[in-house]
C-alpha cells in the first residue's frame, strides 16, 4: 500500500505524520481517516479550497486534473505548480510527499 508522508504543520501535525493507505483513497479522506484534520468545507466534493495541498513527492503518479478542480486552485493561497485539492487528488500506488499550506482562503473553521 502507498504511503503518504506529510510535512509538519504547524496545527494539523507538527511533528509530521505518515500514514498508510489502499490505492483508490482520495488524499483528503487518509489524512482524515488518520486523525489529521485537514479542513473540507465543501464536503469533499471539490467545491472549495480549504483543502488545498502541494504534492512535493509523488505528483506524476496522481491523475490529472479535472478542469474544475483547476479553476479551484485558482482562487487558492499560495498555489504552486503541483498544487491539487486534496478531495479530488486519488493515491495511486505511488508513495507521496504532502504540504498542506500554513494559510487557506477559509475564514472560518468548525470543530468536528
Amino acid at each position: 500500500m502507498p504511503k503518504i508522508t506529510l510535512l509538519p504543520h504547524i496545527e494539523l501535525a507538527p511533528a509530521g505524520a505518515e500514514v498508510t493507505v489502499p490505492a483508490g483513497t482520495s488524499i483528503c479522506d487518509a489524512l482524515l481517516d488518520n486523525r489529521i484534520g485537514i479542513e473540507h468545507a465543501c464536503g469533499k466534493v471539490g467545491a472549495c479550497t480549504t483543502c488545498h495541498i502541494v504534492v512535493r513527492r509523488g505528483f506524476s503518479s496522481l491523475g490529472d486534473a479535472s478542469e474544475n478542480e483547476e479553476d479551484m486552485l485558482d482562487r487558492a493561497w499560495g498555489v504552486e505548480p503541483h498544487s491539487r485539492l486534496a478531495c479530488q487528488a486519488i493515491v495511486a500506488d505511488a508513495d507521496l510527499t504532502v504540504d498542506i499550506p500554513r494559510y487557506s482562503i477559509n475564514h472560518a473553521k468548525e470543530n468536528e
